[in-house]
């Protein structure tokens, strides 16, 4: 896959941070020193960590079909976080205008850049892995592709763009719900793994996830039928 060209403006900031022990009342509390200004603090927030359940497959073909989505989801992944990261900045920075004209003018420039580049990489995934993309940008960004295109361009482009993937079966318009649908489940559990082990950068999706009960509902040995006896 050829490398795309970025424009990239950034903005760093840098705060020293220095932690001292205080005694107060025979108890030790932490000073965090920033910027000069000293704020106590009894207690650091950590991030939520999953403990993620052992893998468990029915069978050799379940076992394959895993490999072969944690393949596809690693892949289009790093895409839905920037489609994620590209919608942040623009809102962002229209934001910071004040004039419609101005808003309008520079929504218009973004908008085309940002489908001009997913619409080409979009054609170089195969079926499948447009379709993981599909729903990854939704779990990042809260919105389905046919909204973000109808919301970027207008209703009759999104309609053509929904219409055109019909023809590769993809679904602009699918939803990313892991409790409702098992393939849905098992791309969260490779997201899950893969922040974990640092081989994606994490990004927090737009909406909450509950990953056990997703986990309580599809980790489950499925029941087998009993046959019934010939008469």
């Amino acid at each position: 896959m050829k490398h795309l060209t970025y424009i990239l403006i950034f903005f760093s900031w840098a705060v020293f941070a220095q932690i001292e022990p205080v005694e107060q009342d025979s108890t030790q509390v932490h000073y965090i020193i920033v910027e000069g200004d000293s704020i106590p603090v009894t207690s650091v927030e950590l991030e939520e960590v999953l403990v993620l359940p052992n893998l468990h497959f029915e069978n050799r073909d379940a076992r394959i079909r895993y490999i072969i989505l944690r393949r596809k989801t690693l892949k289009v992944y790093p895409y839905a976080k920037l489609a994620a990261d590209r919608l942040e900045a623009l809102q962002e920075r229209l934001d910071q205008l004040k004039r419609k004209s101005e808003k309008k003018k520079y929504a218009k420039v973004i908008q085309k850049y940002i489908e001009d580049e997913f619409s080409e990489e979009l054609k170089k995934l195969t079926k499948t892995e447009g379709q993981i993309l599909v729903k990854l940008i939704h779990r990042q960004t809260g919105k389905t592709t046919f909204d973000l295109i109808k919301e970027l361009r207008s209703g009759w482009r999104a309609f053509w763009f929904n219409s055109t993937a019909k023809l590769f079966d993809i679904s602009l318009k699918k939803a990313f719900d892991p409790l409702a649908e098992e393939e849905d489940y098992l791309i969260e559990d490779i997201l899950q793994r893969a922040f974990q082990n640092e081989q994606l950068e994490r990004q927090r999706p737009a909406f909450d996830i509950d990953f056990y009960a997703c986990v309580n509902k599809w980790s489950k040995p499925k029941t087998r039928r009993k046959a019934k006896p010939k008469q």
